[in-house]
């Protein structure tokens, strides 16, 4: 004859099952939520940290000065720049200097947006953009024209212009 320990321990295993079984058909019985990836996007964060940019003023003139401070700040060092001086003939950020070379390598790159507090003048941010999938590990290594927001129409016009001239 059975002890009341064993079925002590017969009346847990079958409540244990039961709440199981409980959870198992309240999922079963729930509402599907779906959200069909390619063509719906869900929803990011407000603060949510992407694809980086390099803004421009709006005058086009590069926001990046060339301080390296970004790239101290990276905590991989995943952040290439090498500085040059900005001349009378080509004046490409406002200050003396301007980045001749700016390198993110994606791969390495935690998003951490360090970077982005580091800058002085707001040139790096990043944005809400996260499908970057591509098939080669050099496509990952984001340059400079890759990464610089494109020129505003009406400076881009007025460019076209003077080299029409």
């Amino acid at each position: 004859m059975p002890d009341e320990k064993d079925q002590e321990s017969v009346i847990d295993d079958v409540t244990a099952l039961a709440k199981g079984l409980k959870t198992t058909l309240g999922e079963f019985f729930s509402p599907v939520v779906t959200t069909m990836y390619p063509e719906e996007k869900s929803p990011r964060a407000e603060r949510y940290r992407g694809r980086h940019y390099l803004r421009r003023y709006d005058n086009g003139l590069e926001r990046c000065i060339g301080c390296e401070l970004c790239a101290a700040a990276c905590p991989v060092g995943c952040i290439l720049v090498i500085a040059a001086e900005n001349t009378e003939e080509k004046q490409v950020s406002p200050g003396e200097r301007y980045a001749k070379t700016y390198e993110i390598n994606m791969l390495r790159c935690i998003f951490c947006g360090y970077c982005e507090d580091a800058c002085p003048v707001q040139a790096i941010v990043l944005g809400p953009e996260y499908e970057m999938s591509d098939v080669s590990r050099e496509k990952f290594i984001f340059t400079k024209e890759k990464l610089l927001e494109p020129l505003p129409p009406d400076v881009e016009a007025r460019l076209k212009s003077k080299e029409q001239k």
